[in-house]
């Protein structure tokens, strides 16, 4: 199927990621995130996106926010026991596939994460780790000291790590320049940065470049890179882009320990999502992750 505005075969998933048939063993994801109210981003946006792509989603709360379409009003982090009991609760009774991260408000919150991960990570289990700093409404959503704990306890973890281009300043210093000459040696200096940190992968999301250009994002492992672009789209509805794009990615990786062809696959997936967004209130909106099945 197809949406107005989206090419024909652009948002195509690779072989293998429809719908599991009735009965059959489903991938198991563990996303830990903050909540958003309004159901656009955060764990309900993971727990969609696992959900879609045939993945059983487990999710951790790691913070609780008030935030709606145009604002975060408010900010109240778990205590780091209450988040370290969740994971304890499900990683003792539970064999994930694969692991994502999301927002993780504190310092105390990322340590207590990256050691209840760090087991999981040696046996080989991919973890994905969204390092979101702001909402997309603008709102701060972590503590500054958050940011230090995330390159130093979980980022050498990460199978793969997904900034955008304000949280790969936040996390580097570095930032990526406009110049559209200039753009792919910028991200490729971007990737390279992030890298250093000690994620095995990196995939730098552009969508936060001029809008007059394909939405363009940059996976690397320091050895090989390779650009994934999209149409980019018309449309306000975007809340949760992020979170749909690292949780599939998740999805992906839990069936098939190859990045490159989870990166195409999450990409085309949040692409569709993005295409189907719709609102809700008086700003933005979320994207679907349902958009495979609207209309069947």
């Amino acid at each position: 199927m197809s949406w107005p505005g989206l090419p024909s075969g652009s948002a195509r998933l690779p072989a293998g990621s429809a719908r599991l048939p009735a009965g059959s063993a489903r991938p198991r994801v563990l996303a830990v995130a903050g909540t958003d109210p309004s159901g656009a981003a955060g764990l309900a946006a993971d727990l969609r996106a696992l959900f879609a792509l045939g993945a059983h989603g487990l999710g951790v709360v790691s913070a609780v926010t008030a935030q709606n379409s145009t604002a975060v009003s408010g900010v109240w982090a778990l205590p780091a026991a209450a988040v370290r009991g969740q994971l304890d609760a499900v990683l003792s009774d539970v064999r994930v596939d694969a692991a994502k991260t999301g927002m993780l408000a504190t310092a105390a919150a990322v340590t207590v994460v990256a050691e209840a991960l760090a087991a999981s990570v040696a046996a080989g289990v991919p973890l994905v780790v969204d390092p979101v700093g702001a909402a997309s409404t603008g709102g701060s959503l972590v503590a500054p000291a958050a940011v230090g704990a995330v390159v130093t306890d979980l980022l050498p973890l990460a199978t793969v790590v997904t900034p955008n281009l304000d949280e790969v300043r936040q996390l580097t210093g570095f930032t990526v320049g406009e110049a559209p000459a200039a753009r792919a040696a910028s991200l490729r200096r971007a990737a390279d940065a992030v890298l250093a940190l000690g994620p095995r992968w990196v995939l730098v999301k552009g969508g936060h470049l001029p809008p007059d250009e394909d939405a363009l994002d940059l996976l690397s492992d320091g050895t090989c890179s390779m650009e994934l672009r999209a149409p980019r789209l018309p449309g306000r509805h975007t809340r949760g882009t992020g979170c749909t794009l690292a949780a599939a990615l998740a999805a992906f990786l839990a069936r098939a320990p190859d990045v490159p062809a989870a990166a195409r696959g999450a990409k085309a997936f949040v692409t569709g999502a993005v295409a189907a967004g719709y609102g809700i209130g008086a700003g933005p909106g979320p994207v679907d992750q349902g958009w495979r099945w609207v209309g069947e």
